[in-house]
């Protein structure tokens, strides 16, 4: 595996429960222990748990009474029970700490699998065998390679050289971790104003996961994030002006900010060879429908899937063949979730008021029943191309 995100990370846990010997090379110098949350979605959990991770009792996590989209006066736009999201899936989506959540899966890894402080420089893909090239010089040798390394992935670059690579989408992120028990926040929530959403999500320790986005040129920075974020959002409805409060509390390093990309095209395959794209490497998206790390956990559990085990019974011949029916598996459906996600930030961004007004009356008007069938795709939509799991004893499937 190159890159120990959560795909990466989810794909090495899969493969390993398959008999296959992980090595996973992740260029940071040690695991990440600041951060913000990722939404797990029911699709999400139910890649998980068809590797035998149980996510939610691994880390821990919350499960808001309602969950929906707000006005920046507080008007709810849609809302949906939790209640009614578990009745119609079979589970409700989940947040949970990032770290945390990375820390839990590298645990289910052997030891000295994961290797941090590890730069992969390249690979050489030749006479059906992989060479991995490092920075500190020490080649490894692969029947597969996974290329998890993320949005500016070298080895997309490298292996794709007439792809257009990523395109701006106009929006910058912050995110943050707040304490505030004390305010009891029971919804997960997105506000929409004019060219700007602030997001609201509990985590299962008393925490709240924030995100908020802005129109702005990309590379755009402001001395202060907090304050920024105050001058911003600090006149919305209850609890922003509450949390952000919290929000002045902490270092400025604890506030991150990152421009929004995803992938100008789709790439033509997401293999080459004995090498694999998965996550934002393969079909880097914008985060507005919260499926960015969903759908690299799909990816990973699915290619695990295809591949034959790596007990030595079908030897690596059957690879190449696996990989390009990963292709056919994963290509059209992440694509399409792409197109979405870009079209739904568009949405929630618009800047001209009577643009954003009909907006919010078109929202209003849709009945909750039709906007979470709006979702069945996304929520409902992973499925095993072999049709089986892996038993939560950790044995094949």
């Amino acid at each position: 595996m190159v890159g120990a995100g959560i795909g990466g990370l989810t794909a090495a846990v899969a493969l390993h429960r398959r008999g296959w010997r992980v090595t996973v090379c992740e260029r940071a110098p040690e695991p990440p222990t600041t951060g913000a949350g990722i939404g797990l979605a029911p699709n999400a959990l139910r890649a998980l748990e068809a590797i035998g991770v149980d996510a939610a009792r691994a880390v821990g996590s919350a499960v808001p009474v309602t969950m929906g989209v707000r006005r920046s006066d507080g008007r709810w736009l849609v809302r949906a029970e939790t209640v009614d999201m578990a009745a119609r899936y079979g589970m409700p989506p989940i947040a949970v700490p990032r770290p945390a959540f990375t820390a839990a899966l590298a645990a289910d890894l052997p030891p000295k699998a994961l290797r941090y402080g590890t730069e992969v420089t390249g690979v050489d893909d030749v006479m059906g065998r992989s060479t991995v090239r490092t920075a500190a010089g020490q080649d490894l040798s692969a029947d597969l390679v996974v290329a998890a390394d993320g949005i500016r992935s070298p080895l997309r670059r490298a292996y794709f050289p007439d792809h257009p690579g990523l395109h701006y989408i106009g929006e910058t992120a912050w995110r943050t971790i707040v304490d505030a028990p004390d305010l009891r926040i029971p919804f997960m929530s997105e506000t929409w104003g004019r060219g700007g959403r602030f997001g609201v999500t509990p985590l299962a320790d008393g925490r709240l996961y924030l995100y908020a986005t802005g129109l702005v040129p990309p590379g755009t920075r402001s001395a202060d994030s907090r304050a920024e974020l105050r001058r911003r959002f600090g006149s919305w409805h209850d609890p922003i002006p509450a949390l952000l409060e919290r929000v002045q509390r902490l270092d400025e390093a604890d506030v991150l900010q990152n421009d929004l990309y995803d992938l100008a095209a789709p790439l033509p395959r997401l293999h080459h060879g004995r090498i694999v794209w998965l996550g934002d490497a393969a079909h880097a998206m914008a985060p507005n429908l919260g499926q960015g790390g969903c759908q690299a956990i799909e990816d990973a559990v699915i290619l695990a899937d295809l591949l034959p085990c790596g007990d030595g019974g079908d030897g690596t011949d059957s690879v190449p063949a696996a990989l390009a029916a990963y292709t056919a598996a994963r290509r059209d459906r992440t694509n399409a979730v792409r197109v979405r996600a870009r079209w739904v930030g568009r949405l929630g961004a618009l800047r001209n008021p009577l643009a954003a007004a009909a907006r919010d009356l078109a929202v209003r008007a849709t009945p909750t029943r039709l906007a979470l069938r709006g979702m069945d795709d996304l929520f409902d939509g992973f499925r095993l191309p072999g049709g089986g799991g892996i038993h939560r004893d950790g044995l094949p499937w």
